[in-house]
């Protein structure tokens, strides 16, 4: 329906793709808000965190595909890098897991590799990345520290009291472990490649959005 609606805007003859993306975009992330003032500093640090995240994406064995990426600000966020997902999955491993943890602290990671400074923009995707790490620890069993339990109750809620007094102090570390280690492996890849993203970022500057064909063509050389 976004869609129709923007073909009709533009009276275009036929709804096309780039409509549908757009619509898609608008229905997740909110409308665009080109008219917003925006200092060169927040563009830029938008523009290193999103390429953050984009070229971590190329990188990572089992990320997703990166479909768009963009420093123009949509609903409550300042840029955004959408992923192209063309599977149905049952189940997730605990590397993919781990991967996802490196991908959202992607943009913290460039944003500090980069400019050596840090902002707000990166709140939604550290909040993302604990629960995941939580959901690790007292949810699936993955930690070597914990083991294979559950402390979800009937009410699937979460309930240390079976467990004892210390196992919060025992999810606390494993949680803040995997944290600090993939926030460390994307800082590791993220300066492996530093100059793609330094050149990502360039173009992002330059014209606020890469499709995912363009994006392609920075790893083809």
């Amino acid at each position: 329906n976004e869609a129709a609606i923007l073909a009709a805007r533009a009276n275009k003859p036929k709804i096309t793709m780039t409509d549908i993306t757009e619509g898609i975009n608008k229905v997740i992330l909110g409308p665009q808000k080109k008219s917003l003032l925006i200092t060169d500093k927040e563009r830029k640090l938008t523009a290193y965190h999103e390429a953050g995240h984009a070229v971590l994406a190329k990188m990572l064995e089992h990320a997703d595909p990166v479909q768009e990426v963009s420093i123009i600000p949509r609903g409550l966020a300042g840029g955004y890098t959408m992923y192209k997902n063309d599977e149905d999955k049952y189940y997730i491993s605990k590397t993919e897991m781990e991967e996802k943890l490196i991908a959202l602290l992607g943009g913290r990671a460039a944003e500090k590799l980069a400019l050596d400074d840090i902002s707000t923009g990166a709140s939604n995707d550290i909040e993302v990345a604990t629960q995941v790490a939580r959901n690790m620890v007292t949810v699936y069993g993955m930690s070597d520290e914990i083991g294979p339990i559950s402390l979800k109750n009937d009410n699937g809620e979460l309930d240390y009291q079976m467990f004892g007094e210390e196992i919060e102090d025992k999810i606390g570390r494993e949680v803040n472990k995997l944290i600090n280690t993939a926030y460390r492996d994307a800082q590791t890849i993220l300066t492996q490649n530093m100059a793609k993203l330094h050149e990502i970022a360039g173009v992002l500057l330059e014209k606020e959005k890469i499709n995912e064909e363009e994006f392609r063509r920075f790893f083809q050389n």
